[in-house]
C-alpha cells in the first residue's frame, strides 16, 4: 500500500515514515508539507491512504481533505494530531471525508487506524495517547 504524509513538522514525517514502513506491505510514497502540498501530491502520486496532520500551515487538514474528497474521493484519509481530540473534531474530519482520526503520539494507534482505514472501516480514537519519545 502507498501511503502520503502530510505534516509541516520534518521530523514527525521521518518518524511516521519510520513507524509505517516497519509494516510488510506498506510504503510511503511522499510526503507534503502543508495542505496545498498534500493536494497537489495526491493527484500526482494517486497514494492508497493520505494521512494529514490538522495543524499544517496554508491549509489545515479539514481543508485540505476536503478539497481531496472534492478532487478524488478514492483514497481514504487519516486524520492526525497532538491535540486532544474531542467529539466535535471527530465530527469535523467525518464531515471533511477523513475514515480516522487519531493522536499521532502513540504508534499502536496509527498502526490499529491505518489498518482499520485500510479496510474500508473508520477508526475514530478519542482518548487522548501518551506520547512515545
Amino acid at each position: 500500500m502507498r501511503i502520503l504524509i502530510a505534516d509541516d513538522v520534518s521530523t514527525a514525517r521521518v518518524s511516521l515514515r519510520k513507524l509505517l514502513e516497519s509494516h510488510s506491505g506498506w510504503r510511503v510514497c511522499g510526503e507534503a508539507v502543508n495542505g496545498v502540498d498534500a493536494i497537489e501530491q495526491t493527484e500526482r502520486l494517486a497514494p492508497d491512504l493520505v494521512i494529514l496532520d490538522l495543524r499544517m500551515p496554508l491549509m489545515n487538514g479539514f481543508q485540505a481533505a476536503r478539497e481531496i474528497s472534492r478532487i478524488n474521493p478514492h483514497p481514504p484519509m487519516l486524520l492526525i494530531t497532538f491535540q486532544q481530540l474531542s467529539r466535535s473534531h471527530l465530527e469535523a474530519a467525518r464531515s471533511a471525508g477523513f475514515s480516522g482520526a487519531v493522536n499521532k503520539g502513540c504508534g499502536h494507534e496509527i498502526f490499529k487506524a491505518v489498518e482499520a482505514v485500510l479496510n474500508n472501516q473508520v477508526f475514530f480514537h478519542l482518548e487522548r495517547s501518551v506520547r512515545i519519545a
